[in-house]
């Protein structure tokens, strides 16, 4: 039984170790970082982001210390960042979408050498054979996960990252950290894929067209739907989508119209209703829309993160069988289609910033103006 497994990775992954630890302070805004010093974006409670300080860490068994080379902002970082809890540590740091290299590894680390390069899987179950989730393949509903970045965890937007090591996947030479780190994202929406059920040829119509609805229509393209309806707010958005997927049917929603209405219209660009709808913003409104547009028996899958409660059209769903279905975060990895060639998801990345501007590449994140798709942090 390894120390991770005695111990509990909630206590060797304690945000405590860290605030604790002599070398950890926040840096003053115009602080410049020596050199390889191991830094880290944070937030703090008067929902402020500033870069810390950290310890270097010492991978223990089962173990691997990551040099963390390329890593993703995602919108619940800065959700977090702009409204989120941050709980008993006070601080809280940001990341999850990441891909690094190993430079050290632990006692009975054999699978993993010094200059691997991987993807890191963010979530981390407790893998225990007394949890039902981890035994029956399902561990993205593990109890007692540590989900880095997500509080009080800190993330992986870091220098120097400790993880376990069987929670890593090796990188394919062909396969650059820039596009590993958008492993994470692809697995949410290979995730939903797999689970609303869609075959090849079905119509499929996908609500949002932000970083998860773009990488839910690259991988809808790869599983053989046609045709495929993606709509948004945001008609550059809906531009960059035709790039990506020349053959995709786009539909700017008016804020002025009703659900039914904007069905209607989908329905029209589509040639008929839908089979199978990813809702990928989480809005009710945008449900809706999504509800009224599948036909009798077809499938409404919820990928997008929406508010607490909402109001669902339950006769109508009811009246036309039509199946709702959720999804939280996902149990698969997603870098055999990359390598293969079957999703391509470097134009996704529209914005890199070095880590030591990780507070920049927030703002450009957090800003719908300033066009961003993926902002990327570097090292």
């Amino acid at each position: 039984m390894s120390t991770t497994e005695t111990v509990g990775n909630a206590e060797i992954y304690s945000p405590r170790n860290v605030l604790g630890h002599p070398e950890f302070r926040v840096l003053n805004l115009d602080e410049k970082p020596a050199p390889g010093t191991n830094i880290a974006a944070f937030y703090n409670p008067a929902n402020e982001i500033h870069l810390v300080q950290k310890p270097r860490p010492k991978p223990g068994p089962g173990q691997v210390l990551l040099h963390v080379r390329a890593t993703g902002i995602c919108g619940s970082d800065v959700h977090f960042w702009k409204h989120g809890r941050i709980g008993d540590s006070m601080v809280c740091g940001s990341g999850h979408e990441s891909a690094g290299e190993v430079i050290e590894v632990g006692e009975g680390v054999t699978q993993w050498k010094i200059g691997d390069r991987v993807a890191i899987e963010a979530g981390v179950p407790c893998s225990q054979p007394a949890c039902d989730a981890c035994r029956t393949g399902r561990y993205n509903a593990c109890p007692d996960v540590v989900f880095f970045s997500t509080p009080p965890f800190h993330g992986t937007l870091t220098r120097f990252h400790l993880h376990p090591a069987q929670w890593l996947h090796r990188l394919p030479d062909s396969v650059s950290f820039e596009e590993g780190s958008l492993c994470e994202p692809l697995a949410v929406a290979l995730a939903g894929i797999e689970r609303s059920g869609l075959r090849l040829g079905d119509p499929v119509l996908i609500c949002g067209a932000g970083p998860i609805g773009l990488v839910t229509l690259l991988s809808a393209r790869a599983a053989g739907a046609e045709p495929i309806v993606i709509t948004d707010l945001f008609q550059n958005r809906l531009d960059f989508a035709k790039q990506l997927v020349p053959g995709v049917r786009t539909l700017l929603i008016s804020r002025n119209s009703t659900p039914m209405e904007e069905a209607a219209r989908i329905k029209e660009i589509a040639e008929g209703p839908l089979t199978v709808a990813l809702e990928c913003s989480g809005v009710e409104s945008s449900i809706h829309t999504a509800v009224y547009s599948v036909r009798f028996g077809g499938k409404v899958f919820i990928i997008g993160v929406g508010k607490n409660e909402q109001v669902f059209p339950f006769m109508h769903l009811s009246a036309n069988e039509i199946d709702v279905s959720f999804q939280y975060r996902y149990a698969n990895q997603a870098i055999r289609l990359i390598a293969g060639g079957l999703i391509n998801v470097k134009p996704l990345v529209t914005h890199r910033f070095p880590l030591e501007d990780a507070v920049a590449a927030f703002h450009v994140a957090a800003d719908p103006a300033q066009g961003a798709i993926k902002v990327q942090i570097q090292d």
